[in-house]
């Protein structure tokens, strides 16, 4: 009785007064550990790949399984901390991603780096829902709770920028395990210091916790999310090593759906998803990551091989992108209050669209002020968008569903990412290799791989020489920016769909404090009208809005979600 009187005066401590902000500090660290770590590991596979010798295949899951596992277990450990404790399930998060980037630091085998990499993403996995379902928590005002959520995409963006700056820096100066080493004084840090400042929080559930449930979403979004990525690489539908997993992935999620359906107190209420601001918000979490991440990956190949920038030079270059993402982050809630959720998801849309289609007078020169202008414009638009989905998404879900809702945010993240490099790299290699197999003067041997890749081009025309290898290149890099405009308006496309289901999101929102979350191991009091029948549980409110609705909210008039 004790601890749960201790754990709900530190949840009103936290939810009025000044340390609600001290609280959102901690969270940021956490996410910006997370983040960091995703892509940190990126400048380093060439050292990693000279120390440790894997194969191609030990290479691939010493990138992947990070990403992979995280994926997989968010939608578990994200309804695990709804029922047991969002605080509980951080701390042990942040225990493990501890102690596996020390394993990680110091692993001498390619086993043993992927088997870190793999529990490093079951850290991640139950860190990041848990800080965005604590910030709903601690955060019941609306319209503060806009603010906090504007810092933390912004943090968001800074660590997956950052990762790549910081591990070239660690890479130059020390060994390739330092990108790992550095996050065990940081949790150590914060491990106590999160122990004792954060709330403890939890859904109110009285019911078990399905087991079945949240293994079979584990295995279903494990296997999804694992054939979108065999295609972002090139591989085939045929293949069945890519059908075999996105089906068997899509079949268990599936199942898990109509589990979910059929249970009283189910892990994630999906009739969530009937709310069209709920599920539309989804939606354009999702379109936003594949243009980001598409994008991103081809504007890289473009500085690097078109251009002929080092990664450093690379770095900088998307450093506007980053910035202006920041930016859009920071004054994410004072957009949200001025044009409410569907005018800035809807427009910030169109601003990315507009920067794809400027992006498209690039050409084999360097174009430094055109580049410049379209990643601001990109990571604003990008970056006002997601802002605007998560806040309408986690605003509508009901508060005891807070941890499943954002890791439903979190799958759609990586759902999103995974797809944009499938499809738009798909795209990109369909307009790129008609351009080489062609080609006159050069052997079909050579055309055919050079189709393959850009950078396979080049390597095939230094080992030609003369006039064919020449020809080859030329030919390559004029195909390469050809596909980059067909790619680029392929994303406008998308990115002007994603502004039309926009339109479904409500035009504005009343911001006011929600009704409390219950106290751990306690029932919520029912409302007027609803019944207070402990069997009825959480059936017998309305499953898919915030606990503080208005009558004018309710009919979808008068709100903004972001």
């Amino acid at each position: 009785m004790s601890g749960t009187t201790t754990a709900a005066a530190r949840l009103r401590a936290a939810g009025g007064g000044g340390n609600r902000w001290v609280v959102l500090l901690v969270l940021c660290v956490s996410l910006l550990l997370v983040a960091v770590d995703s892509t940190v590991l990126h400048v380093a596979v060439p050292a990693v790949t000279e120390d440790l010798r894997p194969t191609g295949v030990e290479l691939l899951w010493i990138v992947d399984s990070y990403p992979l596992i995280c994926a997989a277990l968010l939608i578990l450990f994200g309804t695990l901390g709804d029922r047991v404790g969002r605080r509980r399930v951080l701390l042990i998060g942040y225990g493990i991603f501890g102690a596996a980037s020390a394993v990680a630091a110091f692993a001498d085998t390619p086993g043993v780096l992927i088997a870190a990499r793999a529990l490093l993403g079951v850290g991640g996995a139950m860190i990041m829902p848990a800080t965005l379902s604590i910030l709903r928590a601690v955060f019941p005002d609306r319209r503060e709770r806009a603010t906090a959520i504007g810092i933390w995409t912004a943090v968001a963006a800074i660590g997956a920028a950052t990762g790549p700056v910081l591990g070239g820096f660690l890479i130059e100066h020390f060994w390739w395990g330092s990108v790992f080493l550095i996050n065990i004084p940081l949790m150590a840090v914060i491990l106590p210091l999160g122990r004792w400042l954060l709330p403890e929080s939890r859904g109110g559930f009285d019911g078990p916790w399905d087991v079945a449930g949240a293994l079979m979403a584990a295995a279903g979004v494990l296997g999804v999310v694992l054939g979108v990525k065999r295609l972002g690489v090139g591989h085939e539908l045929s293949d069945l090593l890519t059908t075999g997993p996105l089906l068997a992935g899509t079949a268990l999620l599936i199942l898990f759906v109509r589990r979910q359906r059929r249970r009283p107190q189910p892990l994630i209420d999906v009739r969530m998803f009937a709310n069209a601001t709920f599920s539309t918000s989804v939606g354009c979490i999702v379109l936003a990551m594949l243009a980001l991440v598409g994008l991103e990956l081809i504007a890289v190949q473009y500085l690097q091989l078109i251009l002929g920038l080092g990664p450093m030079e690379t770095g900088l270059r998307l450093l506007p992108l980053t910035f202006a993402a920041m930016a859009a982050g920071a004054s994410g809630s004072y957009t949200l209050r001025r044009l409410g959720p569907r005018r800035m998801v809807g427009w910030g849309f169109v601003l990315t669209a507009g920067a794809v289609l400027l992006l498209t007078l690039m050409g084999q020169h360097d174009r430094p002020l055109l580049l410049t202008a379209g990643f601001v414009l990109l990571g604003f638009g990008l970056q006002t968008t997601l802002f605007a989905a998560y806040e309408s998404m986690l605003s509508e879900a009901p508060a005891e569903h807070a941890g499943g809702a954002a890791a439903i945010g979190e799958t759609s993240y990586q759902l999103g990412a995974g797809m944009g490099i499938a499809l738009l790299g798909s795209v990109m290699n369909a307009a790129y290799a008609p351009g080489l197999t062609s080609l006159d003067g050069v052997p079909r041997a050579a055309r055919e791989s050079a189709s393959h890749s850009l950078g396979e081009a080049y390597q095939i025309s230094d080992g030609l020489g003369g006039t064919a290898g020449e020809l080859l290149r030329a030919a390559a890099r004029t195909s390469f920016v050809h596909g980059l405009h067909v790619t680029l308006l392929v994303s406008a496309v998308l990115l002007l769909l994603g502004a039309l289901a926009a339109l479904r999101l409500p035009r504005l929102t009343e911001y006011g404090a929600e009704r409390p979350e219950p106290l751990p191991g306690k029932c919520p009091p029912p409302r007027k009208g609803e019944s207070a029948s402990p069997a009825d549980g959480a059936a017998g409110r309305t499953p898919v809005l915030p606990a503080s609705r208005t009558p004018a909210e309710a009919s979808g008039s008068g709100r903004t979600a972001h």
